[in-house]
């Protein structure tokens, strides 16, 4: 009897697990097709939308590596897997590695379509409404940009994914590298195996926040712009935005938000398309006599900041490649996405500037008719809001897992307690880090300023200076002259155009301080 009642206990358990993990790789599956859609890729204006496996709450695909944990046999599992924060799992439960350790079947592979998806959606951003305010002090100088900003990151994209092979014994491209973060620490190894990491971590950090600014400045611009006629200023109206925006110190995952992304990213499209078709309405009137060859020197250094930033998506490159199903095809995803994206915004910038010449504003919806700018704004506020959370919450773990997790060599101890419950003073940093958004938004409420300082200082970083000397550094003898010389003038030139640019917005961001100081 005994031993038959063991029997069945033993047979009924596993039936228990083996339903249990059938039901959790279904949930994975739809996960995944979700993914697949782009429900998780679809925000991308600040590089944000790709995620490693099937939730936007782990890795957010750069370069940190979350434990991957596993219930016990005996336990209720809530999926294939989550993530710790703290890198301990509950009491018994074993460590298995990171998410690039996971065999092929527990994560989404993703064609090259869907890869230029993502590529597409984080350079075709809502950031796209300030390229024609560079053609305003660029001309068709500004033009040029637009294409040459286009095959520089395309290249460069190109050389930081080959940053991550190497050769083995047999001559065979082995990937030995993960992310950014692993390129950048083997280049400074082995005196300082850290500084690398540090240095992008920071830059991500910067660009990150910035980003979110970007997100309360814009929605601020917009509404004010939208209902002038109310006695309500832009430094309320951000004020506002930010009040429900609170609610993202609270988050803990991003699922619910990525549920938006798709809508958001295809109201952004349609609105695009209004600009558009407003501009073609006028073409009788464009003015072709505003376009010139001379460049306004004070402003046009701004102009490349914008440009540079309305391009950034390398920082993603290295997981997205990682997790194609054909990493062969990165090459010529790479090619058609960005030859689409530069076509699409010159004819957006040249279009936009025609119609409104000199009159042309930060943020080219500004310049519609009442009759549609306000339904139009209104659109474009709800994207930013809807965006911010994933800049925000990707910050808030480069930050925590820096500072505050690090393998138990942070500086603080962790912001969350044994039960993964976020602590108060954990939550009053990320409370603080939305304030601070807020001030920023506030004291220098200038989109193109802000969007040219971000381009210059983190955009111009991530995307010209670093790949090209971490290429150098690691490839130097497998390299043919075309490459070097290639790669020494995109040094060059990325750090001339990121100094200028960075200096001028400085300069225009502290006298807008003073201004907002005395008003």
């Amino acid at each position: 009897m005994i031993m038959a009642h063991l029997i069945r206990h033993k047979m009924s358990n596993k039936i228990s697990k083996a339903m249990n993990i059938a039901s959790n790789r279904s949930e994975a599956k739809v996960s995944a097709v979700f993914a697949r859609l782009g429900f998780q890729a679809a925000t991308g204006d600040d590089a944000l939308g790709f995620a490693e496996c099937d939730h936007l709450d782990q890795d957010y695909r750069q370069g940190m590596s979350m434990d991957v944990v596993q219930t016990d046999p005996g336990g209720t599992l809530d999926g294939d897997s989550h993530y710790q924060r703290d890198g301990a799992g509950p009491p018994g439960s074993p460590n298995t590695g990171t998410c690039e350790e996971l065999g092929a079947h527990d994560k989404p592979k993703i064609t090259a379509w869907e890869a230029g998806w993502n590529v597409t959606n984080a350079i075709q951003g809502m950031f796209v409404l300030g390229l024609p305010y560079a053609i305003l002090h660029g001309g068709y100088l500004g033009l040029f940009l637009i294409i040459f900003a286009a095959v520089v990151c395309c290249y460069t994209g190109k050389i930081l994914i080959a940053c991550l092979y190497e050769e083995n014994e047999d001559g065979e491209r082995v990937r030995v590298r993960d992310s950014y973060v692993d390129i950048a620490n083997a280049c400074c190894a082995p005196r300082f195996p850290a500084l690398g990491g540090h240095v992008v971590n920071v830059a991500q950090i910067i660009e990150l926040v910035m980003t979110c600014i970007l997100y309360v400045v814009v929605s601020g611009n917009l509404m004010y712009n939208s209902f002038p006629g109310l006695p309500i200023s832009q430094k309320a109206w951000s004020v506002i935005a930010t009040a429900a925006l609170l609610p993202c110190a609270f988050l803990k995952s991003l699922k619910s938000v990525s549920k938006f992304s798709l809508l958001c990213t295809l109201a952004h499209f349609i609105i695009n398309v209004l600009v558009i078709a407003y501009c073609l309405s006028r073409a009788h009137d464009w003015a072709w006599e505003k376009v010139k060859f001379y460049i306004d020197v004070k402003k046009f250094p701004i102009s490349i900041g914008i440009i540079v930033f309305s391009y950034t998506s390398q920082i993603f490159l290295p997981s997205l490649e990682g997790n194609m199903q054909k990493p062969s095809e990165f090459h010529c995803m790479m090619e058609w996405t960005h030859i689409a994206a530069c076509i699409l915004k010159g004819l957006f910038a040249l279009m936009a500037y025609l119609t409104w010449a000199d009159a042309t504003k930060e943020v080219i919806t500004d310049n519609l008719p009442g009759s549609i700018r306000a339904w139009v704004n209104i659109f474009l506020v709800a994207k930013a809001l809807l965006s911010y959370p994933l800049p925000f919450f990707a910050a808030v773990e480069v930050l925590e897992k820096s500072l505050f997790q690090d393998g138990g060599q942070a500086m603080f101890p962790g912001c969350y307690g044994p039960g993964g419950q976020l602590k108060s003073w954990g939550l009053g940093l990320r409370i603080a880090l939305v304030i601070f958004t807020l001030l920023m938004a506030i004291f220098v409420p200038h989109f193109a300023l802000l969007m040219g300082l971000t381009g210059s200082l983190t955009g111009a970083g991530l995307c010209f200076l670093l790949p090209s000397l971490f290429h150098l550094k690691l490839l130097w003898r497998k390299l043919l002259w075309h490459q070097v010389f290639f790669d020494v003038s995109i040094f060059v030139i990325g750090g001339i155009c990121s100094i200028s640019g960075f200096i001028h917005s400085i300069e225009g961001l502290i006298e807008a301080f003073k201004y907002n100081i005395h008003d």
